[in-house]
């Protein structure tokens, strides 16, 4: 059951993150919606969730920076009482060819995606290992699992993540914490709307058809529910059969 847990979600202002904050609530989950960008659209979502009768609250914070995160989750915990499960899903990207890439495009993925998932797991550790129960869900790629041209720093972060995924899972699992990672193809979001249908890539799509935010959302609270409690280390991925 979700009813009355409490998750703390990453980069959740928009797009995969938004609809997974949106998707915890209508599942009677209390939302810390994490954010660095835009407050308005944060407070957005928050008043999405707030709408299904749940405590909601939105919290600014740089993944990148340790302490941030330190003082988040405490600030979190304070205000709505614990957390249970853990999204790390805020994400960049600085796409360029290895060539031309700069040490800062590749600094600022790694510092975001990577270690920002570190951050905010080491944050957590403590509260799960407590309760002697935790959901950490990272959210990987499908750049991470077969490589992608131009997103050799991206690849590399999301790849990291799968490997932070499977040590957490094996360092915490005997506290009955369970950490996976969902590893998307091409999803409608603001990264993929320029994108166009026709494009030589939807070819290797067997269903032919980008994702939606909402079939990530479904999936973590699959992984977030108790049903799940006998599944950690698995990176699954939902991407339409793009890396068969």
């Amino acid at each position: 059951m979700l009813k009355g847990k409490t998750a703390l979600v990453t980069g959740a202002s928009r797009g995969i993150g938004a609809a997974i904050a949106e998707k915890y609530a209508e599942n009677g989950v209390n939302v810390a919606i994490i954010y660095n960008g835009s407050e308005e659209k944060a407070k957005a979502v928050c008043d999405k969730a707030v709408s299904f009768g749940v405590n909601a609250k939105i919290y600014k914070c740089n993944v990148a920076e340790f302490n941030e995160c330190k003082e988040t989750v405490a600030a979190v915990i304070n205000d709505l009482g614990s957390i249970d499960i853990l999204v790390n899903n805020a994400g960049v990207t600085r796409d360029n060819l290895l060539a031309v890439m700069d040490e800062a495009e590749f600094d600022d993925v790694i510092d975001t995606n990577l270690k920002g998932s570190f951050n905010m797991i080491k944050a957590c550790s403590r509260n799960f290992i407590k309760k002697k129960y935790g959901k950490i869900i990272n959210i990987s790629s499908v750049s991470g699992l077969r490589g992608q041209a131009g997103q050799s720093n991206y690849s590399a972060s999301k790849a990291g993540i799968v490997g932070l995924t499977k040590a957490v899972a094996k360092e915490l699992g005997a506290k009955n914490i369970c950490c996976n990672a969902i590893a998307p193809g091409f999803i409608t979001t603001d990264m993929t709307k320029d994108l166009n249908a026709e494009e030589d890539f939807l070819k290797m799509i067997p269903l032919k058809k980008l994702g939606k935010p909402e079939d990530v959302a479904s999936l973590s609270v699959f992984l977030a529910d108790d049903i799940s409690d006998y599944i950690t280390g698995e990176v699954i991925r939902i991407d339409g059969g793009l890396a068969i």
